[in-house]
């Protein structure tokens, strides 16, 4: 097979891929991203359905019994598919838009019923690009000691591919604002890998889970960034978790007495 033949091989397997320039600032306002923390429970979906939602992983849980349908969901763990099929299956029959990893899309061959994208991480910059900032776009840790420390950032925008803190929940927040969301109300963010997931049960089955692992070296330092360098009048973001491993101090707290009187 020569280069041209592979080429038209890859180009015609992702000819159903949308480009993320598609998604980029088509909305405004408020979007409630639904995680898996066990908090995600006591939320009333239904109440909020008119509110525009991303999900992830086998928090499409929460939509099951609803006419809601996720304006995106998102998944990095290319194991969830087979961990969790049925999870898997249901979200990508209800979901208006789905983004996957590159790679899984190219080796299963997916086909969701909304738009699908492919993930990729933060280009790489230089050590010119990153001190004159030429990529306005890749928010970046200015911190100069560390491999790890480096790959911490915020992407603003997708096309130039996102950044992963070991939490998808973070690349959620990433998309909302690429899609143009100015208010993020998170739901079931919970973070505390001991209480488990809202839709696990002890007979189902469960997923690996690393959020201790990663959460002081890379989950919360990618937090404490997105508040500092990200957050503002523009885009802000609240936690509706009580039960929430981040600090007020990083996001803040919202009820869901404070949310009703803003969105009902």
């Amino acid at each position: 097979m020569n280069a041209s033949e592979k080429y038209f091989m890859i180009d015609t397997k992702f000819s159903h891929v949308s480009e993320f320039n598609e998604c980029h600032n088509i909305e405004t306002g408020t979007v409630f991203i639904i995680a898996s923390g066990s908090s995600a429970k006591d939320f009333p979906i239904d109440e909020f359905a008119h509110v525009p939602m991303i999900t992830m992983n086998g928090a499409v849980a929460l939509f099951e019994g609803t006419a809601i349908k996720p304006f995106f969901y998102v998944c990095t763990d290319m194991s969830f598919p087979t961990q969790q099929p049925e999870l898997f299956s249901h979200a990508m029959q209800i979901s208006q838009r789905v983004a996957l990893w590159e790679e899984y899309i190219r080796r299963s061959d997916i086909r969701p019923q909304g738009q699908l994208f492919a993930l990729k991480p933060a280009i790489k910059q230089s050590w010119f690009d990153s001190t004159f900032k030429r990529n306005k776009d890749l928010v970046r840790s200015t911190s100069l000691f560390g491999h790890r420390r480096k790959s911490i950032g915020f992407s603003k925008n997708l096309s130039d591919g996102f950044f992963d803190a070991r939490t998808v929940a973070y690349l959620a927040l990433q998309l909302a604002y690429h899609a143009g969301f100015t208010k993020v109300i998170m739901v079931g963010v919970d973070l505390n890998q001991s209480s488990g997931r809202f839709y696990e049960t002890e007979t189902s089955n469960k997923s690996p889970c690393a959020l201790d692992q990663h959460f002081h070296t890379r989950i919360l330092p990618s937090l404490k960034l997105m508040a500092e360098k990200v957050m503002n009048k523009n885009f802000s973001v609240y936690n509706l978790s009580k039960n929430s491993r981040i600090p007020d101090s990083v996001i803040p707290t919202i009820s869901i007495q404070e949310v009703r009187a803003q969105l009902t």
